[in-house]
């Protein structure tokens, strides 16, 4: 009889640490969630912010006309990317680019040359990228769903889906997105490897390698520099 209780009070010993260990785990488990949680959220307020202060920003904007003076210009440049992409960045979209950017006080390659990776050299304004766990990305711009609207909105401009197919949307929206980068990383390394991974992947990227000079950033101020020439400028 008191072997039998002996084995009882040790199976119920060993029971009472198993669930005691379960406890502890999914403890721990619960713990790392809300800390991740709380770093989401600390990350998603302070985006919050920095577009509330990028929006007040949009004010000191420059005001560009063409005039005859400014046309001829525009087009040079334009034509420049025209004949670099073989025709397949169209000119109207080439001249939108150059005239916008300017009001950024953006180097109009460097967006062109972005577009140039995000399209694989195509420029095609109805290109849906692959599927990824967060979704697809559409457009010349690949802005994905989860993306685009609030940059939209913080540039003021309506949003819906098919728009992302517009090559003139799409490169005003490129352009509000490096300029509100650009604020706050002040350096195009962060600027454009937060445009390629996100803000929070670029966090992740510089942790990992100790730098933000990606390949994707590093190409395409590459590329941009051989056309410095052509813009006074940009930054």
């Amino acid at each position: 009889m008191s072997k039998k209780i002996q084995w009882i009070s040790i199976v119920f010993t060993l029971v009472l640490i198993g669930w005691s260990y379960y406890q502890v785990n999914s403890y721990k488990s619960e713990m790392q969630a809300l800390k991740k949680d709380k770093v989401e959220l600390e990350q998603e307020v302070q985006n919050m912010e920095s577009q509330a202060q990028y929006i007040l920003t949009q004010a000191n904007q420059k005001e560009v006309e063409l005039t005859h003076e400014t046309w001829p210009k525009y087009y040079d440049i334009a034509e420049v990317m025209v004949e670099e992409s073989e025709g397949e960045f169209l000119r109207p979209w080439a001249i939108y680019l150059v005239k916008e950017a300017e009001t950024y006080g953006i180097d109009p390659f460097i967006i062109y040359e972005l577009l140039k990776v995000e399209t694989g050299n195509s420029f095609d304004p109805e290109l849906v990228g692959p599927e990824t766990k967060y979704g697809h990305a559409y457009g010349m711009a690949q802005f994905m769903k989860n993306t685009a609207p609030w940059i939209a909105d913080m540039a003021d401009m309506p949003y819906e889906d098919e728009l992302l197919f517009d090559p003139y949307y799409s490169i005003k929206l490129s352009l509000v997105y490096i300029d509100y980068l650009y604020d706050q990383y002040d350096n195009w390394d962060e600027t454009l490897t937060a445009y390629h991974r996100g803000m929070a992947g670029l966090e992740q990227y510089k942790l990992k390698n100790g730098h933000a000079n990606s390949e994707y950033a590093s190409r395409i101020q590459k590329n941009a520099q051989k056309y410095k020439e052509y813009v006074a400028y940009a930054p």
